[in-house]
């Protein structure tokens, strides 16, 4: 186990390369608008949703 953290450490050292700043931030925007766009299409199919259960159930207890 003390190995393969030790090989862990080591790949993050020598392997991995960071974004610039301006690499991330552009980044950071894409994500934000799609989180934005995600949260507004997930909002629309629950309120359609909850439309048709009230229009389901008022029309059975009438």
């Amino acid at each position: 186990m003390l190995t393969y953290i030790k090989e862990s450490f080591e790949e993050l050292r020598t392997n991995i390369t960071l974004p610039s700043k301006s690499e991330a931030s552009n980044l950071m925007v894409i994500v934000a608008v799609f989180s934005i766009l995600f949260a507004l299409a997930t909002w629309g199919v629950d309120s359609l949703f909850s439309y048709l259960i009230d229009i389901y159930f008022d029309k059975l207890i009438n």
